[in-house]
């Protein structure tokens, strides 16, 4: 193994560094001082910081504070970030300074000594292009990482996790128009109530996750908005006029949505209200889901000692040791991404909230928790709905035998014979094991063709 290395400075003094590795001595010192966990800066936010500092590289180039042709080679560096190509480059983990110093750092060094080794240079002389003075330019971690937040999670939900919601709602969809005639009884308290269609109770389900929906897009408008020009506490220090204005020209054209800059930098910087909003989003979808995929469960469970309305597609073996068993899988790992996103939340809220005077310090653990989240969110809601929901059937001859041995048909003689005599009548059936057309004519309380009249299920939806 060659484990040659070559001596770097930073203002701290001299630093070992792998001699096949690009980054300097910041990004050195935080793996050597940060040895915890193994939660990397996520793929995504090295991707929009690409994007990020070849846009501030554009910036600096018009408004005349960077020399065209170092700031080309910035471009030209940045293009390989954004495309993955220098991805091992990024070591970092999470758990670092909580202004995403260290991985601001990372970029610039990384950036810095790509153009040098390009040039024949020597790497890490800093000559020609300096990660601070070049790289980082016009910039400051405490804006840059707010805007890389807030460009990540933006452009992934609109990648990944909404279309994947999208997709879903529109199978429930389907599912709710196959199912619109197919009567069945309702339950309340998880006790027999009166009959719905199949299709009314995945109407509900559509319309939860449609509003679902709606609120994480309302709640991601609010993610356009950029921290860049604050700097290092929002004042703009060392930040040419007009900077966030032309950086947002040029970052709107390497990405999917159009950013604009934020009307308040302080605010920015010494909060995340916003990213508290959306990962607030992600968690209400979660619960919304719990409440759907758990109730696909009871209705699918048996198949003979349960309700049995729903049949689940029979993806794997369900038991070890118990053959012919099948279970239902698919709503058991999306049952488990949600308890994650619902505790990522609780962790983007808590670090959230104690950010201090002008700087939050936990952006990095912030943006990979919602990062995660959606991720999780995007994929499991893709897996459910590939392989559950779409070769989910109803058991008519199950839905069927309910509805017709259910009490509370008995809802309708109410108008007739008022509430009292129909729960006379309820409660003889239950008693003596009877139907609730035998209970009522032996309490001779109503005719037997009035009772057919009046006790028809495709009356009481």
């Amino acid at each position: 193994m060659n484990n040659k290395k070559r001596i770097e400075f930073d203002s701290l003094g001299s630093k070992k560094i792998d001699k096949n590795k690009l980054w300097g001595a910041q990004t050195q010192r935080s793996l050597e001082n940060f040895k915890i966990g193994s939660e990397k800066i996520p793929i995504e936010l090295i991707i929009a910081l690409g994007q990020q500092k070849k846009a501030a590289a554009e910036a600096n180039i018009e408004l005349g504070v960077l020399n065209r042709k170092l700031g080309s080679l910035i471009i030209k560096a940045c293009n390989d970030i954004i495309n993955l190509k220098l991805i091992e480059e990024f070591p970092l983990v999470v758990w670092q300074t909580g202004s995403g110093t260290q991985t601001n750092m990372n970029a610039n060094e990384v950036i810095s000594n790509y153009i040098i080794k390009k040039l024949g240079g020597k790497i890490g002389s800093k000559e020609p292009i300096h990660p601070n003075d070049h790289v980082n330019l016009s910039q400051s971690s405490n804006d840059t990482f707010p805007t890389i937040m807030h460009v990540a999670i933006n452009e992934l939900s609109i990648k990944d996790l909404i279309p994947n919601l999208k997709d879903l709602i529109k199978e429930f969809q389907k599912k709710k128009k196959i199912f619109q005639n197919i009567i069945k009884i309702g339950r309340t308290h998880t006790q027999d109530a009166t009959p719905i269609t199949l299709g009314d109770e995945f109407s509900a389900f559509c319309t939860q996750l449609q509003a679902c929906l709606k609120r994480i897009e309302v709640s991601k408008s609010e993610l356009k908005y950029l921290a860049q020009g604050g700097t290092a506490v929002g004042s703009g220090i060392n930040a040419p006029k007009k900077f966030d204005k032309v950086f947002c020209k040029y970052l709107n054209k390497l990405t999917r949505d159009n950013y604009k800059p934020s009307q308040n930098k302080f605010e920015s910087l010494a909060s995340h209200d916003p990213l508290i909003n959306f990962s607030n989003s992600l968690k209400t979808l979660s619960i919304s889901l719990l409440k759907i995929i758990n109730d696909i469960r009871f209705l699918a469970s048996g198949p003979r000692s349960g309700l049995g309305e729903l049949i689940l597609p029979a993806n794997e073996p369900g038991s070890s040791i118990m053959p012919g068993k099948i279970n239902p899988t698919q709503i058991e790992a999306l049952s488990m991404v949600c308890a994650q996103v619902i505790g990522n939340n609780t962790t983007v809220d808590i670090a959230a909230a104690n950010g201090h005077f002008q700087l939050n310090a936990y952006k990095p653990v912030i943006a990979y928790n919602i990062i995660q989240s959606m991720n999780l969110l995007g994929e499991g809601i893709n897996s459910f709905n590939i392989n559950c929901l779409k070769g989910l059937k109803a058991n008519k001859k199950i839905i069927n035998s309910h509805l017709n041995n259910s009490l509370m048909l008995v809802t309708a003689l109410n108008k007739t014979l008022g509430y009292d005599n129909a729960a006379k009548i309820a409660k003889k059936a239950f008693e003596e094991n009877l139907t609730l057309k035998k209970a009522a004519l032996e309490l001779e309380l109503i005719s037997e063709k009035n009772f057919d009249k009046i006790v028809d299920p495709k009356k009481m939806i």
